[in-house]
């Protein structure tokens, strides 16, 4: 029997009675589907169904071959190593013994004398060339992740399930992980936000409140036929409302022609000078004409109501997020940043970066990117002053906002509306809430806690905080920032920075992303400044 995976009524819903998704049916085969949807939709929970990590609320899930897993966690736990993420630290130590002679004959029988090689040669698919006994403590996230895809390999799955692979990969990462897909000759659910990695689906499913549809092609496919949809709705729509206000004429004008009948009735039986039958029977058929009358007119108006609702109840459309920004200010020929002969590195023995010496001048968008530890992260620590350099100086002449993973320029225990407020002193109320407003935060969605937001809802809220104020901040620094977004949330993203008249220094492995916010320069950790 080939493998496969069938989703029969599917429902789940949390603990607190929340309906994720509802009777989801399908059946999925060998070939790439990628899962897209927006954030607390439920891909991750469904892919938790199909591993059977979690228990659905109603309906199946039958899989017919073997699953393996890559969810986003990328910590190690105290003394993990590459074998222990291989499952092959008790072989490796029982080769050993067996190699100095120590192991009994039950030992023996047991061992797999490939199992290092293999291991060994899936790290090398994956560009990893560390020897098995490496602590993963001592690797970057990117290094990890390639190390576990490897590891998912060696176990020879029928079906490989992916939450978001790309996260913390770099270049050479991502090629690695397209080349992973392109040999797997299985079936892969990959949950992901990267255009880039969707491009090379078969199919693209997706998510939504209303339900699961599948799209049978790649993301590009996907999004032209979401347009079309979109603008078919949206006729359906008008054409819906169109209807209404047209039952509504209707009843209104057949109301006023009832009352010119009743009112030429009355002025006949005024005259009296018909006989009482007849006006009893003109009576009579005016009642029933006007009873008829309202029958029709209430049918065809909730026909016409039950149209535009079913119309509406089949659109999740979402407009798209625009917004009309303060200039900062920023002067095309002003210092921003500057870096001269810096060494950093979080441990001093090992700079990750020696003699790097760069400006950035004006509005620019400048993108700074390298392999996977190559120490990114830690260079913006060393520019914002939160780690010391080893070497030379580096320092930020305008003002600034860093946009790290969490957002830490935010106060996770004030309200939006509070940290917009303590972060742009000189802006009152008004301002304060037709900003937020223009970042989609209106009327008690500005008073929710920041604890509460989402990711993608946090970082708008940063975004609303940082350059949404009457004197929008000179250079927003972002590092990683749409790791964990979904498109919707990544779109928000790149409307707001395009918006943006300010400098802007970006840490990502998004070439997508880099593009569509306008980046012009790079300073490569690999290659150095450009």
């Amino acid at each position: 029997m080939h493998a496969s995976i069938t989703l029969s009524g599917l429902s789940y819903s949390t603990a607190d009675g929340h309906t994720l998704f509802k009777d989801i049916s399908a059946v999925f085969s060998a070939g790439l589907t990628g899962f897209v949807g927006r954030n607390g939709v439920g891909k991750t929970t469904l892919l938790k169904l199909i591993a059977g990590a979690l228990t659905p609320s109603s309906g199946s899930v039958e899989v017919v071959g073997r699953i393996a897993v890559l969810d986003q966690a990328v910590s190690a736990g105290e003394g993990e190593t590459l074998a222990t993420l291989f499952g092959i630290d008790a072989m490796l130590a029982a080769i050993e013994r067996a190699e100095r002679g120590e192991a009994d004959a039950e030992t023996l029988a047991a061992i797999d004398w490939t199992a290092e090689e293999r291991a060994v040669a899936a790290l090398a698919r994956l560009d990893l060339a560390a020897p098995l006994s490496t602590p993963l403590g001592r690797l970057s996230g990117g290094e990890v992740t390639r190390a576990r895809l490897a590891a998912l390999a060696f176990e020879t799955p029928d079906f490989i399930l992916l939450d978001e692979p790309t996260n913390n990969l770099d270049a050479p990462g991502r090629e690695a992980l397209l080349r992973f897909l392109g040999d797997f000759r299985g079936g892969a659910l990959v949950v992901s936000h990267d255009r880039a990695l969707l491009e090379h689906m078969d199919s693209i499913v997706e998510l939504t409140s209303l339900g699961m549809t599948r799209y049978g092609g790649n993301f590009s496919f996907y999004a032209a036929e979401k347009e079309a949809e979109r603008l078919a709705l949206e006729h359906e729509l008008r054409d819906a409302a169109k209807d209404v206000r047209k039952a509504a004429r209707t009843v209104r004008e057949r109301s006023e022609r009832k009352a010119r009948r009743d009112a030429k009735g009355r002025r006949l039986r005024d005259r009296r000078d018909q006989p009482k039958m007849v006006l009893d029977g003109m009576k009579a058929q005016a009642e029933r004409t006007g009873a008829r009358d309202k029958a029709l007119s209430e049918r065809q108006q909730q026909e016409a109501a039950a149209e535009l609702a079913n119309a509406r109840a089949r659109v999740e459309v979402v407009a798209p997020f625009t917004v009309m920004l303060a200039r900062s200010g920023l002067a095309s020929g002003r210092r921003v940043a500057t870096a001269d002969r810096l060494t950093g590195s979080y441990r001093p023995e090992q700079p990750l970066f020696r003699d790097l010496s760069f400006e950035m001048t004006g509005p620019e968008r400048v993108a700074i990117v390298g392999r996977n530890g190559a120490g990114k992260s830690t260079l913006i620590r060393v520019l914002t002053g939160r780690l010391a350099p080893l070497g030379g100086s580096a320092a930020i002449h305008v003002t600034h906002a860093l946009f790290d993973q969490t957002v830490s320029l935010l106060d996770p225990d004030q309200t939006v509306r509070d940290n917009f407020r303590r972060l742009n002193p000189d802006d009152d109320e008004n301002a304060c809430r037709a900003a937020l407003a223009r970042f989609r935060f209106r009327a008690d969605a500005a008073l929710r806690m920041v604890s509460t937001l989402s990711g993608g809802e946090r970082l708008r809220a940063g975004l609303a905080v940082a350059i949404g104020g009457t004197r929008p901040m000179e250079l927003l620094i972002l590092d990683e920032p749409i790791n964990h977004l979904d498109l919707e949330s990544l779109a928000t993203l790149e409307a707001g920075l395009n918006a943006y008249d300010g400098a802007i220094l970006v840490v990502s492995h998004d070439a997508t992303f880099l593009e569509r916010i306008g980046v012009t320069r790079m300073i490569d950790l690999d290659g150095r400044a450009s």
